[in-house]
């Protein structure tokens, strides 16, 4: 998953940076919104985080090309302009949620969770499978023969991606987009590295799965 913040106050958007990842996200930052919508037709987005009061205008403003060319990522709005009329304004703008400054921490993180739901599957949809490899989208959980299987947060992402597409090539460029923040800048070794580490781990468990190398192309997981 990957997240914009888009915040001019450096102390706010270290923490909501912090928080995002903790929760799981590769985090975009930007100050203003003509370097938003610069990172907003680079990236696929889950969920945009926006402040009102930037340098060069107002955050809504980017609020139309959010929905119109990121209509998968949920958009919460973070401002010190908190007034009735302010939070309608931005709800019939287009934001999912709007959050006056200054706010709570663990309603944000509520807050954060809820727009994750939105943009996730059902309960309903049965999990996918490879090998004894299970991955239930919903509650982003995965199992090898009942067991939950614990990962850190890059390899979670990269699981995610591949098992999603098992059995068929997944691009380099695709995996980089979705795992790693624009200011990572990894390189090809760090990829592999990850991807590496993520198999020794599926074998340790005895995942029943392989992730192989596409020459010059990308990865594909298979059943082994």
């Amino acid at each position: 998953m990957r997240a914009l913040v888009v915040e001019d106050e450096p102390e706010m958007a270290a923490l909501l940076a912090r928080e995002l990842t903790n929760a799981g996200f590769a985090v975009d930052r930007a100050i203003a919104v003509e370097e938003a919508s610069a990172l907003l037709r680079l990236a696929t987005y889950t969920l945009v985080i926006l402040d009102r009061r930037l340098p060069d205008g107002d955050g809504l403003t980017l609020l139309p090309e959010i929905t119109g060319t990121q209509s998968q990522a949920g958009t919460i709005v973070l401002s010190a302009l908190g007034a009735v009329p302010d939070l309608v304004s931005g709800l019939d703008a287009g934001a999912d949620d709007y959050l006056a400054k200054p706010f709570d921490i663990d309603e944000l993180r509520a807050r954060i969770r809820a727009a994750i739901r939105r943009n996730r599957p059902t309960a309903q949809q049965p999990p996918i499978k490879c090998g004894q490899l299970e991955y239930r989208a919903a509650a982003r959980e995965f199992t090898v023969r009942g067991e939950l299987l614990v990962l850190r947060r890059r390899e979670m992402a990269l699981l995610e991606l591949l098992i999603s597409r098992a059995r068929r090539v997944v691009r380099r460029d695709v995996l980089v987009g979705q795992v790693y923040a624009l200011d990572d800048e990894p390189s090809d070794n760090t990829l592999d590295a990850h991807v590496s580490r993520l198999r020794r781990r599926l074998e340790t468990v005895d995942a029943g799965v392989s992730i192989r190398p596409v020459r010059g192309i990308g990865y594909i997981m298979d059943d082994r």
